[in-house]
């Protein structure tokens, strides 16, 4: 688990967790795999190298569990560097699992430990460490729209950037017959765990599976994959009927590459070593692309990505192995252990601020509004809910309630504060609310508070101790510009969200803060879904209007609230639904505890479509008025689209820059052509708005992979910075796509010469997928990054262009044809000034010594704004061209400052002649011969890719259905 505490052992009380043996468990017995994985000596102290890929999985999983067992809610360090989280709190659904590397046996499930005097676990729950589902390292679940079992791993982040989770399916690990198209689990494991803790890339490239490469001055068609050592054939196999036949590919006349459905046959016995990265199923592969066997004419994303450095140069690089030496104990660490997790009911103290300064500003009114948005329509049913108040003393308001009715969460709203005076005392606050939970629960573990609060508190570091090691997860809200700097570090050491609202009360900060804490359990048909969030200053007599869609993914437990903030009465209020029903002000209820905010609750599922509003302002001056709409899924059977906002990092000094993502999905499956607009509201001045794009250039990775993405550098000052994001889809551009980063489907095997095809790769029509959208509306909050060492007499230009890594080229008549996606002047923001070209024959060459190549002509170039596609061609001068010549092309972008942008990933284009003859010999590469007359260029471009990371101990998420009692 990310960022975590240390776990119990396996049959400890405390942790809640029943261990199962591996088969229960849906895991493959150690023997589903033809090699084993070697067994290295624990290091507690540092990192264990190994460029094995059977070692690294060693490295990586059993170094986590060889780390010291920590004392209760201790937090054990591993050698990566991050305390060990081995299961959840706020647990899955009944029926989902939630896994993580444990001890080193499976031992008979203990008994229930006895509750505390006076306390009463609710039945069925069992007590956790503190751990959200979502976070999970591994997920198991099956995929919406079942087109096949690809393992994958979510990564949207630069190179050695860590990923977000892994995702099996449960057939893939059941199934044995898969092993014969994906290879063992392990390897696969270890292929998915490289993308998400180190960052590197595939090897394979499914959108450019051939370039041209020279070797002993001959030219050839090479399959894209690493190392260039691994033998076969190129075969298209046709199939009628049920009967399949293959023969040798042949060249396509246009690229004069191998034809379209040509594909690599492995040899199955090979002598090639490497690489995981590329065909982990190959029993021979058990090692990373080092220096000596990387391939850095490959078309693949490890090369576009990673800058032409190897899998393993990047993974010697991470923290996890970068300053360290190699283990040499003779001592095998311990074995790893799955672990599953029982569920239990979510468990939510509200900590909230009552001092006098939240009379400022309407702090305490909103207050009570957002709070009352949050227990009426966020909180999940079944949850049990508590509220403490603290000021220089804190007060329980009332104990831990279990929200099985209406009456339940309107009572609670009883007990929110309508008034404020006195001191700030943060800690008495959490431990009272460490109090209320523990009259009723045996501990803390996987409980959650969310603490609001806007002022300081300097008795904050004396029970920092004790809120690490409590397991509970605390959510951090702070209130305008004065809350306490230390408010943060509750959330970073408990594994909690952070979020940021100011006093502007055009934003809507506090409410979607409060709406962005939903359940981490996995069991998305249960959490509410903000559709959307909007305030505006509306003068006299004027009114506020907009469009809502309600999509065919969500309906149920459909709540349209307005809230204002002067008159006592509500204003005009007309909604009209998609075929013409209208709701009045007269349909709102006002409440009586909260005057100032009415809802309307549509009754069964909402109707499908736009449901358009119109609000008039009726007081006497001008007043903000906001409209916020949230609904849960339709059906448990269809997931919903779901937004989830993120920054690269919670912390930032200046002047690195940030990025903002947005990932936008339904199911599993990423959405595409959607409209993405962020928004950064910063602790002082305006706010900045800027769109997200899914393009592949800039701040974006990956094109169409519904990880939308910009760069952010508009800093105004140190301090905190709020990030909230909108997502409109309209049914002519919205799609669903496919993950990346997946482990190679191998289409077959030559064994003993005869070649063995597998089934053809499910795949979905994009008719099928395309078919299951239409448009939607959504809101999502990103919580809050702090920034620092902005200067405060104003920034100067210190952000160059960013990398250009879409560069492309292509042969026209007896010219080169070259295109990219402009950047900006700052990043990927505004224009650059102009273009600098390089060519070279030596790839490496021209990325080590970029400014000692042959420059091309770019006079004619002027940049467009950033986003926008250029294109350039010209005639190579002072080369001599002939058949098996290769040219590699590079760009930079330089501004109006004269800062100048990193090299952009390299193409390559290559001067090849394929024989005459379309059939192949026996070899597994085409050599082609010498002395050919005619010329023609085929370019050929590097690929690109991302990383992501996260902690050296793993968590795995079997998402299901919840039963209920």
């Amino acid at each position: 688990m990310r960022d975590g505490k240390g776990a119990g052992s396996a049959g400890d009380p405390r942790a809640g967790l029943w261990p199962l043996p591996p088969a229960e468990l849906g895991l493959p017995a150690p023997s589903d795999s033809p090699e084993t994985l070697p067994s290295l000596p624990p290091s507690p102290s540092r990192s264990c190298p190994a460029r094995s890929a059977a070692a690294a999985l060693a490295t990586c999983i059993r170094c986590a569990a060889a780390c010291p067992r920590p004392a209760r809610g201790g937090g054990a360090r591993c050698p990566g560097g991050r305390a060990l989280r081995s299961a959840g709190a706020t647990a899955p659904p009944a029926g989902s699992r939630c896994w993580g590397p444990g001890e080193q046996r499976l031992d008979p499930p203990p008994p229930d430990p006895p509750p505390e005097q006076g306390s009463a676990r609710p039945e069925g729950a069992a007590e956790a460490p503190p751990y959200r589902c979502l976070e999970a390292d591994v997920i198991v679940a099956d995929p919406f729209l079942k087109y096949g079992d690809d393992p994958y791993t979510l990564q949207y982040g630069r190179c050695g950037e860590k990923g977000r989770y892994i995702h099996f399916t449960p057939s893939f690990l059941l199934n044995d017959n898969l092993q014969k198209i994906y290879g063992s689990r392990a390897k696969v494991f270890v292929h998915e765990w490289a993308h998400l803790r180190w960052g590197v890339f595939d090897e394979y490239n499914n959108d450019a599976p051939f370039y041209v490469s020279v070797n002993s001055g001959k030219a050839s068609v090479e399959a894209t994959r690493c190392s260039a050592s691994v033998t076969g054939k190129y075969i298209v196999q046709s199939c009628e009927g049920n009967g399949c036949t293959t023969r040798e590919c042949k060249y396509d006349e246009q690229t004069k590459l191998y034809e379209a459905g040509c594909k690599f046959i492995p040899d199955k016995t090979q002598n090639a070593p490497a690489s995981i990265m590329y065909m982990q199923s190959l029993p021979s592969v058990v090692e990373f692309c080092d220096q000596s066997t990387h391939n850095e004419k490959a078309t693949n994303m490890q090369n576009k990505m990673c800058n032409y450095h190897s899998t393993w140069e990047v993974i010697m690089n991470s923290p996890d192995f970068s300053n360290t030496s190699p283990i040499n104990s003779t001592s095998p660490p311990f074995e790893t252990s799955f672990l599953l997790l029982q569920t239990k009911d979510r468990v939510v103290c509200l900590v909230l601020d009552v001092s006098g300064s939240m009379n400022s500003n309407n702090r305490i009114k909103r207050l009570k509004q957002a709070a009352e948005i949050f227990l009426l329509q966020i909180i999940e049913t079944g949850s049990w809910v508590s509220i403490v108040t603290f000021e220089s003393t804190p007060y329980i308001k009332t104990h831990l309630q279990q929200i099985i009715s209406e009456n339940i969460r309107q009572n609670l709203v009883k007990y929110l504060p309508t008034s404020a005076d006195g001191g700030t005392n943060i800690c008495g606050g959490v431990l009272k609310g460490f109090e209320v939970i523990k009259q009723k629960h045996a501990n803390l573990y996987g409980s959650e508070i969310v603490l609001l609060t806007d002022g300081e508190d300097s008795g904050m570091s004396f029970c920092l101790k004790e809120v690490e090691n409590s397991g509970s997860i605390i959510h951090t809200i702070a209130l305008g510009p004065n809350a306490a700097s230390e408010l943060e570090q509750f959330s970073n050491m408990t594994g909690g969200l952070k979020f940021y609202a100011t006093d502007t009360l055009d934003s809507n900060g506090l409410i979607d803060a409060f709406s962005g804490i939903s359940s981490g359990s996995g069991n998305i048909s249960e959490q509410s879904i903000q559709l959307e969030s909007t305030a505006l200053s509306v003068a006299v007599k004027q009114w506020m209007n907009g469009t809502v869609t309600v999509d065919s993914t969500v309906g149920n437990d459909t709540f349209f609230v307005v809230t204002w903030d002067q008159s006592t009465s509500p204003p005009n209020i007309l909604l009209r639904d998609p075929k013409g029903k209208e709701y009045r002000t007269s349909s709102f209820e006002v409440s009586s505890l909260n005057l100032r905010t009415t809802r309307l609750k549509i009754a069964g599922t909402a109707e499908m479509g736009d449901w358009h509003y119109w609000i008039q302002n009726n007081h006497t001056d001008s007043q903000v008025i906001s409209m916020i709409v949230t609904s849960r899924a339709a059906s448990l059977a269809v997931p919903p689209v779901t937004v989830k906002a993120y920054m690269n990092k919670d912390t930032n000094n200046f002047p690195n820059p940030m990025v903002i993502y947005a990932e936008v999905s339904q199911g599993f499956l990423p959405v595409l052509g959607a409209t993405v607009m962020a928004t950064v509201e910063p602790q002082a001045g305006s706010p900045v708005g800027l769109q997200l794009l899914d393009d592949g250039s800039g701040a974006d990775i990956t094109k169409n992979d519904g990880i939308y993405s910009k760069y952010f550098t508009s800093f105004n000052g140190n301090g905190r910075y709020n990030l909230k994001v909108h997502v409109q889809g309209r049914n002519k551009t919205v799609r669903l796509g496919r993950r990346q980063s997946r482990a190679l489907y191998v289409p077959g095997y030559i064994e003993n010469g005869e070649i063995k095809m597998n089934a053809p790769r499910p795949e979905v029509s994009g008719d099928v997928i395309q078919a299951k959208l239409g448009s939607f509306n959504r809101v999502a909050s990103g919580g809050s990054f702090v920034v620092d060492n902005v200067p405060s007499e104003g920034i100067t230009d210190v952000f160059p262009p960013c990398k250009i890594i879409d560069l492309e080229a292509q042969n026209k008549e007896d010219k080169i044809h070259l295109s990219w996606t402009a950047p900006g002047n700052d990043l990927d923001v505004g224009q650059a000034e102009r273009y600098i070209i390089k060519m070279s024959e030596s790839l490496l060459d021209l990325r080590n010594t970029f400014d000692n190549a042959t420059s091309v002509n770019t006079s004619s170039v002027i940049p467009s704004p950033a986003g926008t596609k250029e294109s350039f061609s010209f005639k190579p001068k002072n080369v001599t061209i002939e058949n098996g010549t290769i040219i590699y092309f590079a760009v930079r972008a330089i501004d109006n400052a004269s800062l100048t942008s990193e090299v952009s990933n390299i193409a390559q284009a290559a001067l090849f002649i394929p024989p005459k003859e379309s059939s192949a010999d026996n070899s597994s590469n085409h050599v082609i011969s010498e002395g050919i007359n005619v010329l023609t260029i085929v370019l050929i471009v590097a690929g690109s890719v991302i990383a992501v990371s996260i902690v050296v101990s793993i968590t795995v998420c079997i998402v299901c259905k919840k039963n209920r009692r």
